[in-house]
């Protein structure tokens, strides 16, 4: 079943046309990234579909219910963490829990119950009762996230989660929200420009460009239909370089550092063919290394200046 379905979302502002009919179907219990540029419509969609906003045409269904004629219903499934933190700083990260917790009408003791749960799950029980404001950036992150939780949402909707934590506290980030998936199978809804975070996270990642979708799959298939494949090869000297060079078209090579780049698409035949024709031409190469597309080569390729 879709956790999150919409087709033909759009939304403008005056002139300015920031979503052009986008459809989505996400499954329950994955975590879906939403790539783009800044402007490019991600936060948008985020307010959109968490009914913060509404959509100028188009139909959404969230966590089974209508996003217009159910709003109530979809508040109700969702958790939202936004990219600014959303805690109290003059209160302690229980107070700010308990808040939570009487927001979403629970009794008192269950409310504590979930605190207490939130809190030890998140790592923040010696912290609890300390003012959020001598918290560190991301100790804040992630009670901002344990809040999210206190109403057991199914859909959680993350804008841009790690922006601003270093990166021990970002792959902290990254490991609370895959237990999420696999322990509790919630379902979440990932925007982000760091794209280590979307391959790392996502089961299926989408790249918004101009307030369309340009492209979506896995990291894996995304990765196969842009170029930025090389064979890399390293010489012992300028001499064995230049013959290589010569036997491989659109080769570039490196006189100062010995090195070959040859595009390809990496399999196991091209790697093969390559070593054969260096064999024939009684040319050895000192190393080889097998490069494949990153996602920063789909980012750069189907966004802004690469994709014009």
């Amino acid at each position: 079943m879709a956790a999150i379905s919409a087709v033909g979302l759009t939304k403008s502002y005056g002139d300015k046309a920031v979503l052009r009919g986008i459809d989505l179907s996400i499954p329950a219990g994955s975590v879906f990234a939403l790539l783009g540029p800044n402007g490019a419509g991600k936060t948008t969609a985020v307010q959109i579909l968490s009914t913060l906003i509404p959509a100028d045409a188009g139909s959404v269904r969230v966590a089974g219910h209508d996003l217009v004629r159910q709003a109530d219903a979809v508040r109700k499934a969702i958790g939202v963490t936004g990219q600014f933190s959303a805690v109290d700083h003059l209160l302690t990260a229980e107070e700010n829990l308990m808040l939570m917790a009487d927001l979403n009408h629970l009794r008192r003791r269950e409310g504590r119950r979930r605190a207490e749960d939130l809190l030890s799950r998140f790592e923040l029980t010696e912290a609890a009762r300390k003012p959020v404001a001598t918290f560190s950036g991301g100790m804040r992150r992630k009670l901002d996230l344990a809040m999210t939780l206190v109403g057991e949402p199914e859909v959680i909707f993350l804008d841009e989660p790690t922006t601003g934590l270093d990166p021990r506290s970002r792959r902290t980030m990254w490991e609370i929200i895959q237990r999420l998936v696999a322990e509790r199978g919630v379902t979440i809804f990932l925007t982000t420009q760091y794209l280590e975070e979307a391959d790392q996270l996502a089961d299926r990642i989408a790249v918004l460009d101009g307030g369309r979708i340009v492209a979506e799959g896995t990291a894996e298939e995304l990765k196969r239909i842009v170029p930025g494949g090389r064979i890399r090869l390293r010489f012992a000297d300028a001499a064995r370089l230049a013959g290589a060079a010569a036997l491989f078209d659109y080769a570039t090579a490196d006189a100062e550092t010995l090195v070959l780049d040859i595009p390809g698409d990496n399999s196991v035949l091209t790697v093969r063919a390559v070593l054969d024709a260096l064999d024939n031409a009684s040319l050895q190469a000192e190393s080889l290394v097998v490069e494949t597309a990153d996602l920063d080569d789909v980012f750069l390729t189907l966004t802004g200046e690469g994709a014009r």
